[in-house]
């Protein structure tokens, strides 16, 4: 269980690791915009004839400091795509859909909860017993200020929804909607409730938050020395990013005023300053407080470990190690990135890595003393200690006390180190025994150590899946097989080697029906083949590199076993004429009976019908897929041929389901192979959900353009889910008007 609970918040701090990557980028356009679009720092150093107003510069500093601001303000957004695609184990371009879906439903409906309980006017306007700062505008939409929080609640809620129903399967009248397409539904629904939930709870969460937030900064510089050393303990763990973050991004981290807006988390506080530097005489050290005692250990505090470790080398080694220090060093110090270093010291002596975590606790602390208010992105290096320090003046950070207090880090480092190296004889690199290699670990070494000590569990655990298997079998094996891709109910596969496909095996699979053309192979599976899709590509992504070469034998060759193949054939075909005699007789017994009802289907085009094996297509001609009838357009509209539901409009706009009120389920397929127009040539005026009465237009076609671009017109009108006792009839075959019966379906008694 704590292995568990371990994993997903190793899971969540790099689900974090997404969003925040954007940070870096943000903040050098917001602070070299800031920065050099700032009156007295253009009259300071006589800029005005480069970085004036007007001048082509200075507009485009300011639409940079415009990007830089636009991405910290919607944060919580972009949190919510970030963590949901973290967190998603597969197809994660679906969870993240479904994010925002989910983070847009959810605003909306805290919206119209706060319009109906008057805490909102029928201007816009908030009512005046509302707390200020309480309720915020989410991208565009007044809502309650929830924060980054807010992102992360819909970025985790979505991505479990995801990971639970991305495979489901549907009963057949809905399996168009199952698999990933029933994510973003499943959301939508979900995040109305929590929108409507959060209206209610939110309130008394904040409260709780603030009181956190209150807990930390009332314990002053001891809260700051305890916030340091538990985020650099953790570090090891991968979890230092689960714990800064709520510092950074929320009210955990204290709230501020800042041009008139309440502004959450220490990071939001310095940028949201430093976007209004002209107002500002000093950066608040209260809200930097968080990161700004990095610069001191990072630029100044590991180097002094660094050298230390250098100096206590073997001599046969010092070259060796002094290169890889060297490289870790400047990683360090420019970027901030301090694990190559830390972990250097942290397996081989973690009595090093606990000196580590105390000093660069302390160094918080000291910043926060000094009043030293240096802001950053993602990390303490030199190109943040730039832009955000000294490139801000000395006025507004206090950027020179790091100088003096680094050069003291850096000798207590050093000196330390060194102590405890040559005390304890711990083997840092470079002082490793002679048979060892002298070497820097990283995080991957971590990683390696956990993925072979879980490889046998995993192995236990491991499941076949049998069907996917069969039909990468069928398919002369991952090897074989190009590209994987379905529409509204076929499996489409590109495979390199025609002749290694094994018809027999992939039709037991369940497929109604195999199509060739050339190196395509189309598996005809019906509405549930979108989570076959997924199974299958989970599949292939899992197993190693094979043809079936067996499989295609037993197809292409004859040899010695051929005369037995026959035999066995022979009786095969003995059974079935047997089986499609009893097949005749049990069909003329029903078209000697009068059905016991009827249903008539309606033409939902005008133009020329035929019977459904005369379409242009074999799987639809050997009803692969259901029965009904084909019509050619002569006009280019569609309309409801019954009183029913739209059950989908399939994402390329070339089919549609549709459910009479009587309960028949159909597909509209417009032509053939229209799936590759990708919706050019298709208008379609309705949506999935939606109720139509007879005769209502479904969709408008461009007939000029899907005559000159598609194989054929030729549109099928199959009755999907027709039962054993139930035979379509062809009413009209030639000239038929939209809404006139084209067939009717009869159903028998049993």
């Amino acid at each position: 269980m704590k292995d568990k609970i371990f994993g997903v918040l190793q899971r969540v701090g790099r689900s974090f690791m997404l969003p925040i990557a954007i940070l870096p980028v943000a903040g050098l356009l917001l602070g070299l915009g800031s920065s050099f679009t700032n009156t007295t720092t253009i009259e300071t150093y006589g800029l005005q004839w480069l970085l004036g107003d007007k001048t082509i510069l200075h507009a485009l500093l300011v639409i940079m400091n415009a990007v830089g601001s636009a991405i910290f303000d919607n944060l919580p957004l972009i949190f919510a795509v970030g963590v949901a695609i973290g967190m998603a184990k597969k197809e994660k371009e679906v969870s993240a859909l479904s994010a925002v879906i989910a983070y847009f439903v959810m605003n909306v409906s805290i919206n119209a909860m706060l319009k109906i309980s008057g805490k909102i006017l029928a201007d816009g306007s908030i009512a005046k017993d509302v707390l200020d700062g309480t309720i915020t505008s989410v991208c565009g939409i007044q809502s309650l200020q929830m924060g980054v929080f807010g992102g992360i609640i819909v970025g985790l809620g979505v991505a479990a929804l995801h990971n639970r129903f991305y495979k489901i399967e549907l009963p057949n009248a809905l399996s168009f909607f199952g698999g990933t397409r029933f994510v973003p539904i499943i959301s939508t629904v979900v995040y109305l409730f929590v929108g409507i939930l959060m209206y209610f709870i939110w309130p008394t969460v904040q409260n709780g938050i603030y009181a956190l937030g209150g807990v930390v900064t009332g314990t002053g510089y001891f809260g700051t020395l305890l916030f340091g050393i538990i985020k650099r303990a953790l570090i090891p763990f991968g979890l230092h990013h689960v714990f800064y973050m709520p510092f950074w991004q929320t009210a955990v981290g204290g709230t501020m005023e800042v041009a008139g807006h309440m502004v959450e988390g220490g990071q939001n506080i310095f940028f949201a300053q430093l976007a209004d530097s002209a107002n500002i005489a000093h950066f608040s050290a209260d809200a930097t407080r968080y990161f700004s005692g990095e610069f001191i250990f990072m630029i100044f505090g590991l180097p002094g470990a660094a050298l230390a470790m250098y100096k206590c080398a073997k001599p046969e080694k010092k070259k060796q190690a002094g290169s890889l220090l060297l490289s870790a060093t400047l990683a360090c110090m420019f970027t901030g990135i301090t694990e190559p270093l830390e972990f250097s010291f942290l397996f081989v002596a973690p009595a090093l890595f606990a000196v580590q975590v105390v000093l660069a606790g302390s160094a918080y602390m000291i910043a926060h003393i000094l009043n030293i208010a240096v802001g950053l992105t993602f990390s303490g290096g030199l190109l943040d200690f730039f832009l955000f320090g000294i490139l801000q003046g000395n006025e507004k950070t206090s950027w020179l006390l790091v100088i003096p207090v680094g050069i003291v880090y850096f000798l207590l480092y050093y000196f330390i180190f060194s102590f405890l190296i040559k005390k304890f004889d711990f083997k840092t690199p470079g002082r490793e025994d002679d048979d060892t290699e002298t070497k820097l670990y990283t995080k991957a070494d971590v990683n390696a150590r956990k993925a072979a000590k879980d490889t046998k569990a995993s192995d236990d655990k491991a499941t076949v899946d049998e069907l996917s298997q069969t039909i990468s079998r069928g398919l002369g094996g991952k090897a074989n097989i190009s590209d994987v891709d379905c529409c509204a109910t076929r499996l489409r596969i590109t495979v390199i080697d025609p002749d290694k496909v094994n018809d027999a095996l992939l039709k037991s699979t369940g497929a109604s029906g195999v199509v060739h053309k050339g190196q395509g192979v189309q598996i005809i599976y019906g509405p549930r083949v979108t989570v076959i899709k997924s199974d299958l590509e989970d599949y292939l992504a899992s197993v190693t590199e094979e043809h079936f070469e067996d499989d295609a034998a037993e197809n292409n060759t004859a040899d010695a076993d051929e005369v037995k193949n026959e035999n066995a054939a022979s009786a095969t075909d003995s059974k079935t004429e047997d089986s499609s005699t009893a097949s005749d007789k049990a069909q003329e017994a029903a078209d000697t009976k009068e059905p016991i009802s009827t249903v008539i289907i309606s033409s939902p085009m005008t133009g020329i019908a035929a019977d459904l094996s005369t379409a242009p297509d074999e799987a639809f001609a050997g009803k692969m897929m259901g029965d009904g009838a084909v019509v050619t357009p002569e006009e280019g509209v569609v309309v409801a041929p019954e009183d029913g539901t739209v059950l989908f409009v399939f994402d390329t706009k070339h089919a549609l389901g549709f459910t009479t009120d009587s309960g028949i389920g159909m597909i509209i397929h417009v032509g053939i192979d229209t799936v590759k127009l990708e919706g050019k040539g298709f208008d379609v005026q309705v949506e999935a959900g939606c109720h139509v009465n007879k005769g209502d237009v479904l969709m408008k076609l461009d007939l000029d353009y899907l005559k000159a671009n598609a194989p054929s017109v030729t549109t099928p009108v199959i009755c999907t889910e027709l039962k054993d006792n139930q035979k379509i009839r062809l009413i009209t075959d030639g000239p038929i008007k939209a809404g006139e019966p084209l067939y009717a379906v009869d159903t028998y008694e049993k």
